[in-house]
């Protein structure tokens, strides 16, 4: 039986190479290889500064401390997302307000922002879901009239562009992760990137103890720090990451083929001002497929076939949420996408034999 895991790291003899030579050198902890690796990410993206942390969740903490958000302010989000979204705002004493989706992309519906826009809102976290940008002509639009910070989560985009531009390079201030599953990896990891010389001042301090030189401590900060090791693998990740993207978008464009087929499935939408880079290929259960998302994934599981669901729940329907008094009600559009939306395999080790025998398999699941 064939198996065709829904995500899987691309770990070559290069990154081994690389971390061979970390190890020998005996320089583990953060260095020049973390200093090459920023460099070399911004240069990727088109922007100033980028800044290394542990983790996608850190860079997130980190680019809001940079703005200072803090206890009374409030900062507006997607409610369909990876909980480090939300909560990363929470780390701040903020208050989390959850606007709701656009049905098709699944991204920030910038009407629903506006609508939830006051006096007390300090910034705005778009997520660039399962790497389809949202729309930064409108995002930008909105922070520029209102006077508000735009912050890009870009955990799931590397290398994702909207009208030819980079994400990452639209906000004041952004945030990747490069955990195992995303489009490239350092094993755990994240990076803030900015164009602003004093944020990227100020997330340095908050990555290494607020500590401008040795044992000068100029404000609090932690240990987010990177390793060389880590910093190592990102460096070869990043040389390989455009080739995997766009066999990414190749992967996804001969799913869609063969799904658009199969009555009761509903491939994703591409907005055509974005490059796409498919961190999760995301399909629909409609209602009229005779199997409902459950019963599929385990006749998938069956067969060999990954399967995921980002996201079964909601942020504000989340338990530790309700407890904070978030109305169940709100965002209908994220609620209805999280009991229809099923990942398939997408990423580059799936074949053209994987991608048709996924669909013959969908197909004749669709005709029981």
């Amino acid at each position: 039986m064939r198996n065709i895991p829904i995500a899987k790291p691309l770990i070559g003899e290069e990154e081994i190479d690389a971390v061979v030579e970390v190890l020998k050198s005996g320089m583990l902890a953060s260095g020049k290889e973390v200093r090459d690796f920023e460099k070399e990410f911004a240069d990727y993206l088109g922007v100033k500064h980028a800044v290394a942390v542990a983790n996608g969740t850190a860079a997130l903490d980190v680019a809001l401390k940079a703005l200072k958000i803090g206890p009374g302010d409030e900062v507006i989000t997607t409610p369909f997302t990876f909980i480090a979204s939300a909560n990363s705002i929470l780390f701040q004493g903020a208050k989390p307000v959850f606007a709701d989706i656009d049905p098709k992309t699944y991204n920030l519906d910038p009407n629903d922002v506006l609508e939830k826009i006051n006096d007390k809102t300090k910034a705005i976290v778009v997520v660039h879901l399962y790497g389809q940008p949202a729309d930064m002509k409108s995002s930008k639009e909105i922070a520029e009239d209102y006077k508000l910070y735009l912050v890009e989560d870009c955990a799931q985009a590397h290398g994702a562009e909207f009208e030819g531009q980079k994400v990452g390079t639209f906000g004041d201030i952004a945030a990747f992760s490069f955990y195992p599953t995303k489009n490239m990896t350092t094993g755990e990891g994240g990076m803030v990137v900015t164009n602003d010389d004093e944020l990227a001042r100020r997330a340095d301090l908050i990555r290494n103890h607020g500590q401008a030189e040795k044992y000068l401590h100029v404000e609090l900060g932690y240990n987010l720090r990177v390793t060389n090791i880590a910093a190592a693998i990102g460096r070869v990740q990043l040389r390989k990451l455009d080739e995997w993207n766009e066999k990414r978008i190749e992967n996804a464009k001969l799913l869609s083929e063969g799904i658009s087929k199969i009555h009761g499935l509903t491939p994703p939408y591409v907005d055509e001002r974005v490059k796409h880079v498919f961190h999760q290929y995301v399909i629909r259960i409609e209602e009229e497929f005779p199997l409902n998302r459950d019963e599929l994934m385990v006749k998938l599981r069956e067969k060999g076939i990954g399967t995921a669901v980002h996201y079964p729940i909601p942020v504000h329907h989340q338990p530790f949420y309700q407890k904070l008094g978030y109305p169940q009600d709100i965002c209908p559009n994220a609620v209805e996408a999280s009991k229809k939306v099923l990942s398939l395999p997408v990423h580059p080790a799936v074949s053209e034999e994987d991608i048709a025998y996924i669909i013959n398999t969908l197909g004749e699941l669709g005709a029981l």
